[in-house]
């Protein structure tokens, strides 16, 4: 089965003073989240639609859905501390729910990338039937230095470095059992999902983002997220 899992547990902390999670705020009178699950229920090749949300957000997440969309394969579920934390809870549902086969995967996507492409969610699922997990990423156009206590210690070759966006998708039993194998502390301090994959001696292949395919985290960020809106219009 193909899983499609949206993080919409986050708190949205550098979105400044605002009443609500940022994956609730609007983009031209429609919330954030509506507009990228409208993308995912697109797809057909979905078994389910899995919404990550708050534990004390679920009723809000089940209103504003059943408001905007009509699609049986949605379901809702509690997110955890962390990323990785919400992304297990999915795989759980998943397993007490419909069970777990060697070929299931899980494309995990940020509630608050909007802008994802039917292309970029098509690219995932066809590099699964090859990989066990695949990242979304765009080349790095900046150089990109590495530093730590204010000072550089490493520019790295610019053609080599990429940006990393989402989703990022996995064979569910292999991000399973590489999670397993960390450490609690390395389980805390890991919050890039392909990494958990990579630790584990597996290859993650690549696909091709886009650069308006951007993450809404600051009000600037969601200036941009309506001008780009208004332009579709």
């Amino acid at each position: 089965m193909i899983y499609a899992q949206i993080l919409a547990a986050g708190k949205g902390t550098r979105m400044g003073n605002v009443n609500m999670p940022k994956q609730f705020l609007s983009i031209k009178n429609k919330p954030i989240l509506i507009h990228t699950i409208e993308k995912f229920i697109l797809i057909e090749d979905f078994h389910k639609i899995i919404i990550s949300c708050p534990e004390l957000w679920i009723e809000h997440t089940r209103d504003i859905i059943e408001k905007y969309v009509d699609d049986d394969r949605i379901e809702i579920v509690a997110g955890g501390k962390e990323r990785n934390d919400t992304l297990i809870n999915s795989i759980h549902f998943i397993e007490e729910n419909y069970g777990l086969n060697d070929d299931d995967v899980i494309i995990s996507h940020d509630a608050v990338r909007p802008f994802v492409t039917r292309r970029i969610i098509k690219d995932n699922i066809e590099k699964l039937k090859k990989y066990r997990a695949v990242d979304t990423v765009i080349p790095a156009f900046d150089t990109i230095v590495r530093g730590m206590n204010g000072e550089l210690l490493e520019i790295p070759v610019r053609e080599e470095m990429y940006q990393g966006q989402t989703p990022q998708s996995f064979n569910i039993k292999t991000f399973v059992e590489s999670y397993e194998k960390l450490s609690e502390e390395e389980k805390s301090l890991l919050s890039d999902s392909c990494k958990i994959i990579l630790l584990a001696g597996e290859k993650v292949a690549m696909v091709q983002g886009e650069s308006y395919n951007i993450k809404i985290t600051t009000p600037y960020d969601l200036k941009v997220a309506n001008t780009i809106v208004e332009e579709r219009i």
